[in-house]
């Protein structure tokens, strides 16, 4: 499996994949308002050349903070190869944390990245209303019946 920089995809494949996945390429979190078909990102790409994992980030003095990650083969080890790309990658340019903002509904989310070292660090108690004020497309309800709310900071020492 080859992770390779976003720089080398289209930036409409990437663009028609956050339609696709997240209903706009705009994410919006507690930490900010991104535009994700433009930020640095990682991505897999299949034998036709569509982005079966994508991960996008930011880096802000020590901390490198995931925007988004997805993998559309679940249990290939894409996620796995995409986030330990990105954690090497920080870490040889002087970042000491990984940061992940999810939703308290996203079950698989929290477990993927506890698995992998990542500790619960903060809950932002209805983070997610004042986001739907800018993104009203934000569901109330997540596909596993809980009602999205609640953020959830999560990191990781490098």
């Amino acid at each position: 499996m080859q992770v390779i920089h976003t720089t080398e995809v289209d930036k409409n494949i990437i663009s028609e994949f956050f339609e696709k996945h997240w209903g706009s390429s705009e994410m919006v979190i507690s930490s900010g308002i991104f535009q994700c078909d433009t930020l640095d990102g990682l991505a897999v790409l299949n034998e036709e050349e569509l982005i079966i994992g994508l991960l996008t980030y930011i880096i802000e003095k020590n901390v490198c903070e995931i925007i988004s990650l997805d993998s559309i083969e679940k249990g290939k080890g894409i996620g796995t190869s995409l986030l330990d790309t990105v954690e090497q990658m920080a870490k040889e340019n002087g970042c000491e944390y990984m940061k992940i903002i999810t939703t308290n509904d996203n079950l698989h989310a929290l477990g993927f990245y506890q698995k992998r070292g990542y500790q619960l660090i903060q809950v932002i108690p209805d983070a997610v209303e004042k986001a739907r004020q800018v993104k009203s497309e934000i569901p109330f309800i997540a596909d596993n019946g809980i009602p999205i709310r609640d953020e959830i900071v999560i990191e990781k020492s490098l």
